[in-house]
């Protein structure tokens, strides 16, 4: 038995859960691996493993932004680098608003370790593609959920389950961290494509006023990850509480377009022009304080700098980590980025496209 094992062996034995039989489950991209207990009385829960050394350190409240260069990516992008700290508080505060976070049965941060209500296996992705749920019940479902995490005001400070954790702002460095994985990998996937450095001074400019919108704009709690893969079905449940959240613990203060973008731009699901449409009308039903076309155009912009953040992501997982199976979902990413490219605001962004990365250079 490693190591590790023992470690985690002696924190379910601490926690009473030492009967359970353990089976893994599937890893994603992430650093965590994950197991379901099944207790003798049949109740079943999730063990969650993040060990404390496996990524960079993330970002402290009060760094500056030469520190977090200097600290590397998970603290210039403001991502919480497994920390379980983050998780916990961050299922605290979501149950707190009448969220579907699963709730947490034992957590020991320091070891990177927390056992966690089991949601169950409804995945939207799954619960979809096998005709088991209606598709526009799910995602009316998770629009009301982001509109009930809009409508919370957020502490600077998240606290729950003996965790706190930092809500830190999605702020100019790390919105540029994230559109710059794009023109620091992309050329590496696409044959025969690598960016000048005009192309580099050219992208950097066109992006300097959204990163403003997008900063100034920062004002609610953000999932950050809130896709078809990080939500599972509840039909038991009521109203929004239907739509159980997962894979939270990178939860920043942003734009409130942001989470909408991870839900209307799935890399891993084709979301289709008309349900789009129809969940960002029932979004802006129920905000009529909001001027909806300005509204829409930073839901073009930042959605756009999303969409190019999972590009770069996606070409460094094939190139670097050698994980080949990321590059096939690209396409899917240039349709959306496509579309939207379409609105008056992209303008600047489709002419860089069309100059520096044309479509005959897409793999």
């Amino acid at each position: 038995m490693s190591e590790r094992e023992v470690i985690k062996a002696d924190f379910l034995m601490r926690h009473g859960l030492a009967a359970a039989a353990r089976s893994p489950l599937a890893g994603d991209a992430s650093t965590r691996a994950y197991e379901r207990l099944l207790l003798p009385g049949g109740i079943s829960l999730i063990f969650m493993d993040q060990h404390p050394s496996a990524e960079s350190a993330p970002c402290g409240p009060d760094a500056t932004n030469a520190q977090r260069i200097a600290a590397g990516y998970n603290a210039m992008a403001r991502l919480a680098a497994g920390s379980v700290d983050a998780f916990v508080a961050c299922a605290c505060w979501l149950k707190d608003q009448g969220l579907s976070a699963p709730a947490i049965i034992a957590a020991e941060p320091e070891l990177g370790l927390a056992v966690m209500e089991d949601l169950g296996d409804g995945l939207y992705a799954t619960q979809i593609a096998s005709g088991h749920a209606d598709e526009g019940e799910l995602y009316g479902a998770a629009i009301d959920a982001i509109g009930v995490l809009h409508a919370a005001h957020p502490p600077p400070v998240l606290t729950g389950g003996g965790s706190s954790w930092p809500l830190l702002t999605f702020d100019d460095l790390a919105l540029a961290t994230a559109h710059d994985l794009f023109i620091d990998w992309w050329d590496k996937l696409a044959m025969g494509l690598r960016f000048s450095e005009t192309a580099r001074a050219e992208w950097q400019a066109l992006w300097t006023p959204v990163r403003a919108r997008g900063e100034a704009g920062a004002t609610v709690f953000c999932h950050r990850d809130y896709h078809a893969e990080n939500l599972i079905w509840l039909p038991d449940r009521v109203g929004p509480n239907r739509v159980g959240l997962l894979d939270f613990q990178d939860a920043v203060r942003a734009h409130p377009v942001w989470d909408l973008s991870m839900l209307l731009h799935d890399a891993r699901r084709t979301v289709i022009p008309a349900l789009e449409t129809v969940a960002l009308e029932r979004y802006l039903a129920t905000h009529p304080e909001l001027d909806a076309e300005q509204f829409l155009d930073d839901y073009a912009q930042l959605g756009a700098l999303n969409i190019v953040r999972i590009l770069g992501v996606f070409a460094r997982l094939t190139v670097r980590d050698d994980k080949p199976r990321y590059a096939a979902l690209t396409p899917r990413m240039w349709t959306y980025l496509d579309a939207l490219m379409q609105r008056p605001a992209l303008a600047p962004l489709k002419a860089w496209m069309d100059r520096h990365a044309p479509r005959e250079t897409r793999p």
